[in-house]
């Protein structure tokens, strides 16, 4: 098992067009799968730039991830294999502990991902 965090930009073509922070998914609707890739990367710079790259990355995922997990900086726990959609599973369990991803497209959008546990 493994436990990570992730920030997931959603586009027109995420299964669930909407989140939290888009009720209606109008924002999201308009934002193609190019433009969240290029919002997730530009996220993934900001962190790796930080002076405190975990700290950061909790801070942004509170603001700006479509995942509920965003009241938790992002936080999804602990998973076992077969719990998560099978890109960002293969992404998460071959991250180093304490390594963040590159940008990993799944049904559900774009994440960048960061290995907890």
């Amino acid at each position: 098992q493994v436990a990570a965090s992730h920030i997931l930009v959603k586009h027109s073509g995420s299964r669930k067009p909407s989140s939290w922070r888009d009720e209606q998914g109008q924002e999201i609707a308009r934002r193609s799968a190019a433009q969240a890739q290029a919002r997730v990367e530009e996220f993934r710079r900001e962190i790796l730039a930080a002076p405190d790259p975990r700290r950061r990355f909790a801070e942004i995922a509170r603001k700006e991830s479509d995942c509920s997990s965003a009241k938790k900086g992002g936080d999804l726990g602990t998973f076992t294999r077969g719990k998560m959609q099978p890109p960002f599973e293969k992404a998460a369990f071959a991250l180093p502990v304490g390594e963040i991803s590159g940008p990993v497209s799944s049904d559900s959008g774009v994440h960048i991902i960061l290995r907890t546990a």
